[in-house]
């Protein structure tokens, strides 16, 4: 049996900018103490919603020391490092690791689309070049490429091969990645409305775009299911089904950016080629927060 990492809601946390697209480093730790005031059990930085995608490998690596040094051990701290570019991703991991994470997240190479057996040989890599647990990150709807149950199989053979978030919103295939690892493969939540359904498949919890501006109730969301509350954790999916929604009007992380710009916090800019939202569906999110009480 492989110990999770963590259980609960892990917050994939925002990078906050400056007016002029640098690092807005003060603002970051306002934004991590309320993660860790409010209930968060993990902080994943540089992840999807943390614009990995658009930051530079000075960029990168500092906010992931950054994180690492200022959350000072209260939760433990997950990097985002994976890339269609295996070596330079293992690079980044490997400094991820000397800054003293607990943990790398490691999203299958995008625009590739490499094989199944790719997938394999590419998660290997990572496992041997690293000394840290790792989780596998599979999202089909961005990078194109599936990690397919078996291929989970064959890669919790591997002891750092810690689990997998599973964001192909493929419940079947989410049982079947259970049914054949059984306790060798923690499984996490990768999208939020599935809180309950991923749970029911043995999952640990989320990791959640929600909780950067929800994280008490995700947490509680989630915990409710581990304490044995089934009922109380699918009750509040119900209830914050249309603001978890709401976030996802536009793709991630724009609308949880300009969320978070209405609740009080400053995120700053979004780098291209992510852009400011929609006015439509700008006003529809402001909408949704007011009806759930959050606008500041």
């Amino acid at each position: 049996m492989k110990t999770p990492i963590f259980t609960g809601s892990a917050v994939a946390i925002i990078t906050p900018f400056n007016d002029d697209f640098s690092i807005n480093y003060e603002e970051f730790k306002r934004i991590i103490d309320f993660q860790i005031d409010n209930g968060t059990d993990a902080i994943v930085v540089v992840g999807t919603t943390g614009e990995a995608s658009t930051l530079n490998t000075i960029e990168h690596q500092a906010a992931i020391k950054f994180c690492v040094d200022y959350v000072n051990g209260r939760v433990p701290v997950i990097a985002g490092c994976g890339s269609n570019n295996t070596a330079y991703g293992i690079a980044n991991a490997k400094k991820a690791c000397e800054y003293g994470v607990d943990a790398l997240l490691v999203v299958t190479p995008y625009y590739n689309k490499c094989t199944q057996k790719g997938l394999i040989e590419n998660y290997k890599m990572f496992h041997d070049a690293t000394d840290k647990p790792i989780i596998m990150y599979s999202v089909p709807s961005r990078t194109g490429v599936n990690i397919a149950p078996e291929t989970c199989a064959e890669l919790a053979k591997l002891p750092r091969i810690n689990g997998i978030k599973e964001a192909s919103g493929n419940i079947s295939q989410v049982m079947k990645i259970k049914a054949l690892c059984g306790d060798e493969l923690n499984i996490w939540s990768g999208n939020d409305d599935q809180i309950p359904a991923v749970m029911a498949c043995g999952g640990q919890g989320v990791i959640s775009v929600l909780a950067n501006i929800c994280p008490q109730v995700t947490h509680d969301m989630v915990m409710a299911y581990i304490n044995g509350d089934n009922k109380k954790c699918t009750d509040m999916m119900a209830q914050y089904l249309e603001l978890a929604n709401a976030l996802f009007v536009e793709v991630n992380p724009i609308p949880v950016k300009v969320a978070m710009r209405k609740c009080g916090f400053n995120p700053g800019p979004l780098r291209m080629p992510l852009c400011e939202m929609e006015e439509k569906n700008e006003k529809f999110l402001e909408n949704v927060l007011d009806k759930y009480g959050l606008l500041k």
